[in-house]
Parts: C-alpha cells; structure tokens; sequence
C-alpha cells in the first residue's frame, strides 16, 4: 500500500478536540480512527507490510494508545508484545527512565525480563504521537539498556511544532506516518 494513499485515509479519521487536557491544548483524538474499522485495518495493514521483512523479535508500546497500535501488530507479526508503562504500573522487577515534562519529570519502566534470554533483541517502539519525544527517548533508552536493539521508532502523528524527531534519530531511526 502507498503511504499516500494511507494518509489521505487517516488524515480524516484523526479528531482535534480544542482545550484537552487544559486550555491552548489542541488534542489529536486516535478513538475516531481506531473504532474506523476501514481506516485501522488499512494503517495495520500497511504497518505489517513495512515491518514484515525486519526480523523483528518484538513490539514495544508506549502506554497508553502505543498498546493499541503495538499490541495490533505484534499479533499481525507474530511477534511478542513489550509495554513501557509509567512508574510504579508493571508487577514485577523493572527498570525505569526519567524524561523532562514541560513541568518537572516523570518517569516509564519496563520489565528487566521483557526480552526474555534474546540477546540483542531487535525491538520496533510504536506510539500513536511524538510531541516532544521526552516519553520516546526514554522508552528507547530503556529498550537498548536491558539489552535489547531498538532498530526503529513509529509513529502514528508527528507534531511539526516541536523538533523530537531529531532527538530520537540520535538513538535510532524514525519513522512517522502523518505530520501535522
């Protein structure tokens, strides 16, 4: 499938909604897309295509709407499922990473088993939107730091407003569906 065509069908799926979480906020709601059966199915499809060939060993997600997307194509690839969570989320003996927010710092974590005794796991990060890519960096900071390769960052909205992109191709490659 072409990328263009993808994005003409998604671009239309994708619902703003003004002032959320807080004022000034323009919030790109993924729900409108992801209840499109048409328009979901196309972007897994073309997901599957793109990451086929990679020898992958596993998908990781970024909590929360990276589970979506992740979890979809793990299934898609057959291939395990990785989530990075916030602090203080996962059950059992994990790893965690601070990030900058705009405001103070929070962290994510990962299991330290998650790629169970695969040395050098290759690992696809995938999340629906990369703003200002703290949650990115440090989620491919976790995956390389317990031993795995994380051989590509995806993900579903890139916000032109901010520069994380570049930040995250200090650590790997980037890729990026729609830009807005």
């Amino acid at each position: 499938m072409n990328l263009e065509i993808l994005q003409n069908e998604l671009s239309g799926t994708i619902r703003t909604v003004p002032d959320f979480p807080k004022p000034g906020i323009q919030f790109k709601d993924i729900t409108t897309l992801i209840n499109n059966a048409k328009a979901f199915n196309m972007l897994m499809e073309f997901l599957e295509e793109r990451y086929k060939k990679n020898d992958l060993d596993f998908i990781a997600g970024i909590e929360s709407r990276g589970f979506i997307f992740g979890a979809a194509l793990a299934t898609r690839l057959k291939k395990g499922f990785v989530p990075i969570r916030k602090k203080g989320k996962l059950p059992f003996t994990s790893v965690a990473e601070k990030y900058v927010l705009e405001y103070g710092f929070d962290e994510v974590e990962i299991h330290i088993d998650a790629f169970r005794d695969i040395q050098k796991a290759k690992v696809l990060l995938i999340d629906d939107l990369i703003a200002t890519g703290g949650t990115a960096e440090a989620s491919v900071k976790l995956i390389n730091s317990i031993g795995g390769n994380c051989v590509e960052a995806c993900f579903l909205l890139r916000l032109l407003d901010f520069d994380a992109v570049d930040k995250i191709k200090q650590y790997t490659k980037v890729f990026t569906i729609l830009d807005i």
